[in-house]
């Protein structure tokens, strides 16, 4: 379809013209071989044109491309059109080229990882891997842009999403997130934003994972966040500290391997008008008393230990749950169940925070894009059953 419709471009007339547009496709170069490719990767994914990268150009104070290479990159690290050639980098047959893939790949040297810090290894059942992951009524590709078509995903996040909802005991769990770090940092904006950004404190208690306190001091400075990182229980001693807390992260267990009781902890930060934050391990949610029942608000963690190897160590996927009256402020997708237009059962992205999902896209957009139907769930159009809580395209233009 992608060179059906390149071929079409290039037939139009000069005066052509796209509705609806306020600047041009990128830069399409006419054909100067009957074989040169048509479908070339810059013009698929490089955006501006070549008026307007003359013009960003001349803004940093140069007149071409390769003038602002050669200011910006050092020349150890460039490598000269002409140093490369057939003879340099030989063709290979398939065979050849799959036997030289062998010999790079022997020459990595696996160790034992000792990393620790919340990163395990794993092995999964070889009938998990049979019956799950080998199995492609689970695994259908996903994609994000139609992700009603993959039934099989869909589902398999609803069970992930019950049972962290289960060993948590908190009201509503997501589709996951990027890793354990990046999910604390969410919990903390979240934090933020409860407590309507007049409140700036943030308390890290000194047993949580280093890696963490790492992502959010980084996080922390683009929100204004004051991070304090000690001893929970003894920072909330503090008045000052208490007068201005949004929130507390704790681990549960910590650091030391250490299983505390926070319950009490919980009550100080809600009395004080905060939330808490708990980083938690799902494996040992299974015999620990789960922080839902002791006052946590989001609990977070990663997933690794439910069979997903420490590749390089990390990251792995993480999970984020919360009370029912913070799941609007939840970031990242939440699957449902739903009904397709025959009244059948289909799962769903039901909250979500991906741009291409928005409902109320533009007039023009709803009359010229073509809706194609996801024919697994019988007909069902993906697009047009999500749901997005963000303000509408008119409200926007006129604020």
């Amino acid at each position: 379809m992608a060179l059906a419709l390149r071929y079409a471009l290039r037939a139009l007339p000069s005066s052509f013209t796209f509705a609806h547009r306020s600047r041009g496709l990128a830069t399409i170069h006419p054909q100067t071989s009957l074989f040169a490719p048509i479908d070339t990767f810059s013009e698929r994914h490089i955006g501006p044109d070549d008026n307007e990268a003359s013009f960003m150009l001349s803004k940093l104070g140069y007149k071409s491309m390769d003038a602002f290479i050669e200011a910006t990159v050092p020349p150890k690290i460039r490598i000269q059109a002409d140093t490369l050639d057939g003879t340099s980098i030989p063709a290979l047959s398939e065979t050849e080229l799959h036997a030289r893939a062998k010999e790079l790949g022997a020459q990595n040297k696996p160790f034992r990882s000792y990393i620790g810090m919340g990163y395990h290894t794993a092995v999964v059942p070889p009938v998990i891997l049979r019956n799950v992951l080998e199995n492609p009524a689970w695994y259908t590709p996903y994609t994000p842009y139609q992700p009603e078509i993959a039934q099989g995903r869909l589902e398999s996040l609803v069970n992930y999403q019950t049972m962290v909802m289960s060993l948590t005991s908190m009201d509503i769990a997501n589709a996951s997130l990027l890793d354990e770090a990046t999910a604390a940092a969410e919990g903390m904006v979240m934090a933020f934003v409860s407590a309507n950004q007049k409140k700036r404190t943030f308390l890290v208690d000194s047993g949580v994972l280093p890696q963490t306190v790492s992502v959010l001091r980084l996080r922390a400075k683009g929100f204004g966040i004051n991070l304090v990182v000690q001893d929970a229980f003894t920072a909330l001693k503090d008045e000052s500290i208490r007068k201005d807390l949004c929130g507390v992260l704790v681990q549960y267990p910590d650091i030391n391997g250490t299983i505390t009781d926070y319950s009490s902890l919980a009550d100080t930060v809600h009395a004080a008008g905060g939330l808490v934050v708990v980083a938690s391990d799902l494996l040992a949610l299974a015999l620990l008393k789960p922080p839902g029942e002791w006052g946590a608000d989001v609990v977070l963690g990663n997933s690794a230990r439910f069979g997903v190897p420490a590749g390089y160590g990390g990251p792995h996927a993480a999970f984020f749950a919360v009370t029912d009256k913070l799941k609007r402020k939840m970031p990242g997708r939440l699957i449902g169940r739903s009904r397709d237009t025959t009244g059948l059962p289909a799962y769903r992205l039901a909250l979500q925070t991906r741009e291409q999902h928005i409902r109320r896209p533009l007039p023009w957009l709803k009359e010229k894009k073509f809706w194609p139907t996801v024919s697994r769930i019988d007909d069902a159009y993906g697009d047009l059953n999500l749901v997005c809580d963000c303000p509408s395209v008119e409200e926007l233009a006129s604020a």
